[in-house]
């Protein structure tokens, strides 16, 4: 899934779930609109909160797969066994 959309799918979600709720309890409509809205609200900032942390994570795990790559292919450049090239062998 595209990380860009959780923002918007857990503040549509919470959204449906306000207004069923506010609907079922019977809530005066302005009352219902500023539910609404507020809900609206601190479920997007909440989404893009869990957003920038999840790719701040996946950015630590890729500098770390990357320091972990390079110490891998320097201890493996000339592997025991391991032919030349042009045929030649020692």
């Amino acid at each position: 899934m595209n990380r860009k959309n959780i923002p918007l799918l857990l503040m549509l979600t919470a959204g449906a779930v306000t207004c069923i709720i506010t609907y079922i309890k019977k809530y005066p409509v302005h009352i219902q609109l500023i539910a609404l809205f507020t809900v609206l609200l601190v479920f997007y900032v909440l989404g893009s909160v869990l957003v920038w942390t999840v790719g701040y994570f996946e950015k630590q795990n890729e500098e770390k797969r990357g320091e972990e790559g390079e110490v891998i292919e320097k201890d493996s450049e000339n592997p025991e066994g391991a032919e030349q090239k042009d045929g030649q062998e020692e």
